[in-house]
């Protein structure tokens, strides 16, 4: 069973956390060009792919069980936790909120015209550093998950 929800864990990170931080990472390009159905999609795409991400927590703490060697109290388990979760409420309350804001200057739908110039500096600005951020802690996480200091 641990084989099984390992390789499933696994999988998930890859297909789920992988897209999402590429997108986190580039989502400000299509801000800056303008591309106002680019910073759309990627605000769906960052949306879904964050909600995606729950299903690699939850195998990962399907995984945590003394009989597999690890425990809550461990501090590589519970510190992966905490910058998931970290990540996840920056994806969900800051980048695809702020995705969807310039969406819409983009747009015009918000803010009118003089809005556009603001949403290609502001947002993407914002857009960049969270995408950032959200990359970084889930390397930690990467890390925390392979070396496992005790």
């Amino acid at each position: 069973m641990r084989h099984l929800l390992l390789a499933l864990h696994i999988l998930f990170a890859i297909f789920a956390i992988g897209p999402l931080v590429g997108v986190a990472s580039t989502a400000a390009r299509g801000i800056r060009a303008g591309d106002a159905a680019a910073v759309t999609a990627s605000a769906r795409t960052v949306r879904i792919y964050g909600y995606l991400s729950l299903l690699v927590a939850l195998l990962g703490l399907g995984l945590v069980q003394p009989k597999w060697h690890a425990k809550f109290s461990y501090p590589w388990v519970w510190i992966s936790l905490v910058l998931y979760l970290a990540a996840l409420a920056l994806t969900l309350a800051v980048l695809e909120p702020s995705l969807r804001r310039a969406a819409g200057r983009l747009t015009g739908t918000v803010g009118g015209e003089a809005a556009v110039g603001h949403a290609a500096g502001g947002e993407a600005g914002r857009a960049t550093a969270v995408g950032g951020v959200i990359a970084l802690l889930f390397a930690v996480i990467v890390f925390l998950m392979v070396y496992q200091p005790h």
